[in-house]
């Protein structure tokens, strides 16, 4: 588990680039919500799925 996947941080599911950026909604254990820009909001298992933390500047 990323200890990085806290509540409002900017993050990319790198198995389903589609999705776009998604911002962490809340994190309790290795249980998290997402809300993702073209998915809506997902609950995703981070033992399971690795998300990358990202800068939502990067493309400004």
């Amino acid at each position: 588990m990323n200890p990085w996947i806290v509540p409002s941080v900017h993050v990319q599911n790198p198995a389903q680039p589609d999705w776009g950026l998604g911002q962490v909604q809340s994190s309790i254990g290795a249980r998290v919500t997402v809300n993702f820009e073209h998915a809506g909001k997902r609950v995703l298992n981070c033992d399971i799925v690795m998300l990358e933390v990202v800068d939502p500047e990067r493309d400004s």
